[in-house]
């Protein structure tokens, strides 16, 4: 028979997944007992947490709300609305909810670098983590991205922590004393997690709270008014760039990177390819500029970076048409930007789980790039009504389909573009095995 802790002494955790068994391994080396909930009846990481907790109690299906008035806190995973019923019972009764980035923040013996945005966060926080590297310094990433946030607290303490935060990690932590906090850019997503993008934006520019530096994006008007006055700040953009901020020049006609009058770096010399890599480069730059980094070692990062996985990853090219995986571009701005960062006209593949984003926005930025666009998932038919005809629309069954369809349908010197400006889960458990399909798609292609 299990042995429980008096009331009010242990923690409720709730989301058994990645995070969750973050959460486990942490409060297991603090020596704090919890109680763990999953209403999914067999939710993935449980049969690892029996064997890290051998002794905790583990209720799954269900939300026992009952529990709440015998526990000092909910401790949530991030993937859960703050719409769920436990948590908005939490809340009336009095019980704190905090985030696993709420417990680093408490436990961390490091500086960190804090990035969000909507799109290009995985991106700049790997580039902001090589520059680091790069100059000597010992550095550990993580959060949104990779190893969860309280996982990096069992290393060695690191120089500097660079940590992913997505909206819903933001909106419930509420200390955030970042040495340096970017924000990249804000365009509507997780709307079928947040309440609205008002919701959504405010949960964004939580970054900005209590962070000693900060990064933005200079086109982006609310986040220069958001500015604390006398905080330091750097911007970047892809336009000419002034006094100590980063963008691009032109010299002889190629473009170079750029802080503020002195030319850093032709953009040619980058493996990443695509305007908004640029930017990311720009952002990551910015950054490593506020953590007092050398420029050449920076520079040398950039210029030796290919790029992560399922973004802009090049696939192949046969009969001279180029295949391309941009599978975690998850929503319409991304889409957009990775229709635009490519030569020649495009073959989209698009489609899954919509997000909640403007279909008829994708439409209307990008239907004069394609050649056709070819349609998989859940809301294949809403995204063929935005585009209204103003391009060849083929929906296929299957992934596979559609990669046959759209070798067949794409001329010499076009591009077959994964970018699928939805989620994955309507077919794929996550982006990156929808990568891989496409990939071995491809390749089956070729055999």
């Amino acid at each position: 028979m299990q042995s429980h802790p008096a009331v009010g002494e242990r923690d409720l955790v709730y989301g058994i997944g990645n995070t969750g068994l973050s959460i486990a391994r942490f409060l297991k080396r603090q020596e704090r007992q919890a109680v763990y909930v999953d209403s999914r009846p067999a939710p993935p990481g449980l049969t690892e947490l029996s064997a890290l907790q051998p002794d905790a109690e583990v209720i799954v299906g269900k939300r026992p709300l009952e529990l709440l008035h015998a526990v000092r806190r909910v401790i949530v995973s991030p993937g859960i609305s703050d719409q769920d019923t436990l948590l908005e019972a939490a809340r009336a009764a009095g019980v704190d909810v905090v985030s696993d980035i709420e417990l680093f923040v408490e436990c961390a013996r490091a500086p960190f670098v804090a990035i969000t945005g909507s799109n290009g966060k995985s991106t700049v926080t790997t580039l902001i983590a090589l520059m680091c590297e790069a100059d000597g310094k010992r550095v550990l990433a993580g959060a949104n991205l990779g190893e969860p946030a309280l996982d990096l607290l069992s290393h060695e303490t690191p120089d500097v922590y660079v940590l992913e935060l997505s909206s819903f990690q933001l909106q419930r932590t509420r200390s955030l004393p970042a040495k340096v906090a970017v924000l990249l850019n804000i365009s509507p997503d997780h709307l079928d997690w947040h309440r609205d993008e008002n919701e959504y934006r405010e949960a964004k520019y939580r970054i900005f709270r209590e962070a000693a530096a900060v990064v933005i994006n200079r086109v982006d008007d609310e986040a220069r008014r958001r500015m604390v006055s006398g905080r330091t700040c750097r911007s970047f953009a892809l336009n000419e760039p002034r006094r100590q901020n980063f963008g691009t020049r032109q010299v002889d006609g190629e473009t170079w990177l750029a802080r503020g009058d002195e030319v850093l770096l032709p953009a040619a010399k980058m493996k990443l390819v695509g305007r908004h890599n640029l930017e990311n480069a720009l952002a990551a730059l910015a950054a490593g500029d506020l953590l007092g980094l050398h420029m050449p070692a920076m520079l040398e990062a950039l210029k030796t970076f290919t790029g992560l996985p399922h973004r802009m990853q090049f696939v192949a090219r046969f009969n001279n048409v180029t295949f391309i995986n941009d599978s975690k571009a998850t929503n319409v701005a991304a889409a957009i930007a990775s229709v635009n960062s490519v030569e020649g006209k495009v073959v989209l593949i698009a489609g899954g789980q919509g997000k909640g984003g403007d279909f008829a926005a994708l439409a209307g930025a990008v239907h004069d790039r394609l050649r056709a666009l070819v349609l998989i998932g859940e809301d294949a038919a809403k995204i063929e009504n935005a585009f209204a005809g103003r391009v060849p629309v083929t929906q296929a069954e299957s992934l596979p389909a559609a990669v046959t369809y759209s070798a067949e349908l794409a001329t010499p010197g076009d591009t077959v573009l994964l970018a699928p400006a939805c989620a994955s889960f309507d077919q794929f458990p996550n982006y990156q095995e929808r990568g891989v399909a496409f990939r071995v798609a491809v390749e089956a292609l070729q055999s």
